[in-house]
C-alpha cells in the first residue's frame, strides 16, 4: 500500500451488511496468507500462476496490522504461503508477530531457497511447523515444479529444517505425472524426519487449467483412494500421520480411516470450511474464505478498505457456505444420499471445474456408485482458463463404459523435457 492505513478503512456499503443471522460462531481459526507472489520456482501446476510479485502487495507494516486483527478474531493458526513467503521482505518480521499474538505461525513452501540459516532465523521467529510441497519423486517433481534439481532441494529444505528443530511436514498434489510415484514417496518422506503429511488431488486451476492432461479423471480414484488409505495404515504404525486434502475422498469404504487423526475414531467429511473458519488473504489484501477459491467469485473486500473483521461478517462471498444446504447443489450431488451433510465436496474444485460450486465428479463413492453399473464419468475441456492468478476454464463431464480406451492419458512431448536448469558458473 502507498500512503494509507491498512484495515482501518472506509466501510462495506450497506447492501452487503445484511447477511443471514446463524446461532453457530464462525470465525476464521484457520487463515493462509499468501505474504507475496514472487516466486523462485515454475510450478506447471500452480493455482495462484506465481512467479512475480502483484502490483500492490501489502508492505510489513500493513501486514503487522493484518496480525492485529486476526489476533482479535481469535485466529488459531496462520499458514504463510505465497509464492514463496520467504521472500517478502518482512517475513520473519510477520512471523514474530504472529508469535507474540498467540498465533501459530506455520509456514508451506517448495523449498528452494531454504538455507541452513535461514531455517535457523525461522526457528528463532516462532515457525512452528514447515510443510515443504514435494509432488512426487526425482523425476515427477521436477517436471511439475518446473525446475531441475528442485526435488534435491525440496529434500534439502526438509533437513535443515529438522536440524533446525522446526517441525517437518509434506503436502503432495497427486495428478497423472505422479500418481504411481505415491508408495515410492512415503518412503522418501519417512527417511526425512516428516511427521504430517497431506494428500490433495491437482485442481484444474491457474496453470493446472492450462494442461488438462495432467489431471486425475474422476474414476482414478478407484484405484487411488485405497491405495491412500493403505499408506495411511502403514504410516500410523510408522508414526506419521497422513491426512487427505479437502478435494480427496468423500464417502467410500475409507473415509473413516481417511478423515481421522486418531486411527480409533470415525471421522467424515463434514461440508466446505471456507468463510466458516477457513479464511485465505491474497498478498494484495484481498480476503476470500479459502486460499484456492477463484478471485474473481470470492474475493469480499479487501483489507485497505475494511478491516478483516468487517470483511468477514459482512460480505456475502464469504458467506456462502453458512447457510448453504441441498438445494444448493445440483448434477449427481443433488440427489446423493450424503447430500445434506457433505454439499457438493470441496466448493473451488467443482468451480474449477463448472463456473460454480455444487456438483463434483472428484468423489470416491460417486465414482463407485457409476462403476457399479458399468460406467465412469470423463471431464473434457470446453473452454481455456483466461492466464489469471486462480482462474479456471470449464469442463463437460461425459458418461461413458468403464472399460472404454483413455484417450486423456497422453502427455504433450514438450512437457517432458521443458525444465529450467540452474546456471552453471
Amino acid at each position: 500500500m502507498n500512503g494509507g492505513s491498512s484495515g482501518t478503512g472506509s466501510r462495506l456499503p450497506e447492501t452487503r451488511r445484511r447477511l443471514p443471522v446463524t446461532s453457530e460462531r464462525f470465525f476464521p481459526a484457520y487463515v493462509v496468507w499468501e505474504l507475496t507472489l514472487r516466486c523462485d520456482l515454475a510450478c506447471r501446476h500452480c493455482g495462484s500462476r506465481a512467479g512475480r510479485a502483484r502490483p500492490d502487495e501489502l508492505r510489513t507494516e500493513d501486514a503487522l496490522q493484518v496480525v492485529r486483527q486476526l489476533a482479535e478474531m481469535g485466529t488459531r493458526e496462520v499458514v504463510l504461503i505465497g509464492g514463496e513467503a520467504y521472500l517478502h521482505d518482512g517475513f520473519l518480521t510477520i512471523v514474530r508477530a504472529l508469535t507474540e499474538a498467540g498465533v501459530a505461525a506455520t509456514l508451506t513452501t517448495g523449498g528452494r531457497g531454504i538455507s541452513p540459516e535461514l531455517a535457523r532465523d525461522m526457528a528463532e521467529a516462532g515457525v512452528q511447523r514447515v510443510s515443504v510441497s514435494i509432488d512426487g519423486l526425482e523425476a515427477a517433481h521436477d517436471r511439475m515444479r518446473g525446475y531441475e534439481g528442485s526435488f534435491a532441494a525440496a529434500t534439502r529444505a526438509l533437513e535443515w529444517c529438522h536440524d533446525a528443530g522446526l517441525r517437518t511436514a509434506a503436502n503432495t498434489n497427486v495428478n497423472r505425472l505422479n500418481r504411481a510415484d505415491l508408495e515410492g514417496l512415503y518412503d522418501h518422506l519417512k527417511s526425512h524426519h516428516v511427521d504430517a503429511w497431506q494428500i490433495q488431488i491437482t485442481t484444474p486451476l491457474g496453470r493446472a487449467a492450462d494442461r488438462s492432461f495432467m489431471l486425475l479423471q474422476p474414476w482414478d480414484l478407484l484405484d487411488l483412494v485405497p491405495r491412500i488409505a493403505a499408506i495411511k495404515r502403514r504410516a500410523h504404525e510408522d508414526g506419521m500421520l497422513v491426512m487427505p486434502g479437502n478435494n480427496l475422498g468423500y464417502f467410500g469404504p475409507e473415509e473413516g480411516l481417511l478423515r481421522s487423526a486418531d486411527p480409533h475414531s470415525n471421522e467424515h467429511w463434514r461440508g466446505c470450511q471456507a468463510g466458516r473458519f477457513v479464511m485465505g488473504i491474497e498478498s494484495d489484501g484481498a480476503v476470500k474464505g479459502c486460499p484456492s477459491l477463484q478471485t474473481s467469485h470470492y474475493v469480499g473486500g479487501r483489507v485497505r478498505d475494511a478491516s478483516v473483521g468487517e470483511i468477514w461478517s459482512t460480505a456475502p462471498e464469504l458467506a456462502f457456505t453458512r447457510t448453504r444446504g441441498v438445494d444448493a447443489l445440483w448434477g449427481f450431488c443433488r440427489s446423493c444420499p450424503f447430500a445434506a451433510t457433505c454439499l457438493g465436496g470441496c466448493s473451488f474444485t467443482a468451480h474449477a471445474l463448472f463456473g460454480r460450486p455444487g456438483n463434483n465428479p472428484y468423489c470416491h463413492f460417486r465414482a463407485r456408485q457409476f462403476a457399479k453399473h458399468g460406467q465412469r464419468e470423463r471431464l473434457v475441456p470446453q473452454s481455456a482458463a483466461p492466464g489469471l492468478p486462480f482462474d479456471h476454464g470449464l469442463f463437460e463431464i461425459v458418461l461413458e463404459d468403464l472399460d472404454a480406451p483413455d484417450p486423456s492419458s497422453a502427455m504433450p512431448p514438450t512437457e517432458l523435457v521443458r525444465l529450467h536448469r540452474p546456471r552453471t558458473r
